[in-house]
């Protein structure tokens, strides 16, 4: 029987994450594609989609053939083509000057055509990306839309997270295809293509991206207008391209206690005459490290030491694999970590749609967000042997990595550019981590200057786990099989300390779990068991370290995920493990014990 979250157990396939996917340049035109589509996989030796009537069935669209919630359930293998057809007709009135189509995300190569046109294509499964359809469509009738896709995961080196066409343990079932919302856009031949939003604690600086193909002369100007509860605050006119600092009268700053947004309208201006507009939103906030009154080093909030109570997030889903099954299941999952009493997630290995971003927003959780790894197979010596305390490595040994690749080291950095440019907008956004526990790592140092010119507002954690290259603003360290001591030499680094990965107990849940395996690093047979040992872990090792200087911590990890039973809540999220007072009282404590050092 397929474990099934309530959002799965109650979805309308009518109705499937009907939601506006891009909370920080929305427009009113919006078609929203989810829903079925025919499919057909294939050898890749076919070149041409299937005819009519030879499609295998229905997908429903966004979720990966992989999925329960799909209705395909079938495993797209590396030697195989994986094809849609969607047939649309536009709304009267719809087609404006050009007409894009938008894909959230498609694993992990794709070619689209419409109407029998080839109008581009993407490599890469995390990121999205737009093509510009206006030239290929007919006018008045239906609009066919093909798209073929294919995923060869972990049987190269390109970017694939934690999937594996070998699941188990801490890997997890390959998916593929479409997994992220499709939909179609109209906009002016000249439109507002991107804002690039740098607040800080009064004022935010405001660039306006265009994506011009009309001709409407060069008078261009962008009217920009901040405002909060309806209220206008502060306004300016801008030339697109050229940034704008907007100071903000009595800032209200964001912080995770008071997770407070302001509204942004831009109106593009030819001659005066409006010819496009978006709205957006920004938090005013500050991020960083800096010492404490003991003179240990902290992450900083809007100036101030703020200790990051963080989980581990996977961002799987039993029914869904990669695609939650609705908006509010994305909302779920960030509103109970922050019920449970946490301040961050570590989005792990993943990149998600913006909507989980605009939640953390919203809500008020910090994010640490992992860049997506690659790279060939994994060494155990390099992975797994410094777990043990065997020690670190130079990561300028890329074959040792499995990064001697320059193709695939090309291709992170091309994705590291691209993830930066998805999120930097991303008001909860406070730390970069580019690597983990060396999965696919390469010149961990030259990577985070890279980082660090792209976006020097946020911290970055380098090298999270193992093989520290002395990089970074971030001492970053996992501690499972041994008990958790503070080392005086990490406090004298420089950097701030952070338990970037810890805990893993495991407890399952009859019932509420994925099969009948069990991976975790200390397992439990009752929850009253799971319980007495989660205070002792942070009575006696974690709320010490705290008080000691230890800046993070992120325990293994929010929910269960397929072989992994270490999660807070089961991976139905059916069910919460520890009751919420105890975990609420835990993190209260560590938050005590950073303000007191």
């Amino acid at each position: 029987m397929t474990l099934t979250t309530p959002w799965g157990a109650d979805l309308d396939p009518e109705s499937v994450l009907q939601e506006y996917p891009r909370p920080q340049l929305v427009r009113d035109s919006c078609l929203n594609l989810n829903g079925y589509w025919e499919y057909a996989i294939t050898s890749v030796r076919r070149k041409r989609p299937p005819a009519e009537g030879d499609w295998d069935g229905q997908i429903l669209v966004p979720f990966s053939p992989e999925a329960p919630l799909s209705g395909v359930g079938r495993q797209l293998q590396p030697q195989q083509f994986l094809w849609y057809r969607r047939m649309v007709r536009l709304p009267d009135g719809f087609a404006g000057e050009r007409v894009l189509l938008h894909f959230g995300a498609v694993d992990q190569s794709c070619t689209v055509t419409v109407n029998g046109t080839e109008m581009g294509g993407h490599d890469g499964g995390y990121l999205p990306f737009s093509l510009d359809v206006t030239d290929a469509l007919v006018p008045g009738g239906e609009q066919e839309i093909v798209v073929r896709v294919r995923d060869i995961s972990d049987t190269g080196y390109h970017s694939r997270g934690k999937q594996t066409l070998d699941r188990g343990g801490i890997w997890y079932t390959a998916q593929s295809g479409i997994w992220q919302t499709v939909w179609l856009e109209s906009v002016p031949g000249t439109s507002i293509s991107q804002l690039l939003l740098v607040p800080d604690l009064d004022s935010v600086t405001v660039t306006v991206l265009l994506d011009e193909t009309g001709d409407v002369g060069r008078d261009l100007s962008a009217a920009i207008t901040v405002s909060a509860g309806g209220r206008t605050v502060a306004d300016a006119v801008v030339v697109p391209g050229e940034a704008v600092n907007i100071p903000v009268p009595d800032p209200h700053l964001w912080t995770p206690d008071d997770p407070f947004l302001y509204d942004l309208d831009v109106r593009l201006l030819s001659g005066g005459r409006e010819i496009d507009s978006v709205r957006s939103y920004t938090g005013l906030r500050t991020f960083g490290t800096g010492p404490d009154a003991a003179g240990h080093t902290r992450l900083l909030l809007n100036g101030t030491p703020y200790f990051h109570a963080g989980l581990l997030d996977q961002g799987y889903w039993p029914d869904g694999l990669y695609t939650a099954p609705s908006d509010a299941a994305l909302a779920y999952d960030i509103q109970t970590a922050k019920d449970l009493g946490f301040t961050m997630l570590r989005k792990h290995i993943k990149v998600e749609p913006l909507r989980w971003y605009y939640h953390c927003d919203r809500l008020g959780m910090l994010v640490w967000q992992d860049l997506v790894s690659g790279g060939r197979s994994y060494r155990h010596s390099v992975v797994t042997a410094p777990a043990v305390g065997l020690p670190h490595r130079d990561d300028s040994d890329h074959d040792a990595f499995g990064r001697a690749d320059e193709a695939g080291r090309d291709e992170f950095l091309t994705e590291l550019h691209g993830t930066v440019n998805l999120l930097r907008n991303s008001t909860s956004l406070a730390v970069w981590v580019p690597f983990n526990e060396g999965w696919g790592q390469f010149d961990a140092n030259a990577v985070t200057d890279l980082l660090r010119s792209l976006d020097p507002t946020r911290s970055i954690d380098h090298a999270s786990g193992w093989h520290d290259q002395g990089g970074g603003d971030l001492k970053s360290v996992h501690v499972y099989f041994v008990p958790f001591v503070l080392r005086k030499g990490w406090l004298r680094d420089g950097r701030a300390v952070v338990l970037s990965e810890y805990g893993g107990y495991s407890l399952r849940v009859p019932g509420h779990t994925f099969n009948e395996k069990e991976f975790g690093y200390r397992k439990f047979k009752t929850p009253e068991a799971l319980r007495r040992a989660w205070i002792k872990l942070h009575r006696q090792q974690i709320e010490p370290a705290v008080a000691q200087g230890l800046a993070a911590t992120v325990y293994t990890q929010l929910t269960d995920v397929e072989d992994e039973v270490n999660g807070l809540l089961t991976y139905d999220r059916r069910v919460v493990k520890i009751d919420a007072d105890t975990v609420r009282e835990t993190n209260a404590a560590l938050v005590r014990a950073a303000v007191g050092s």
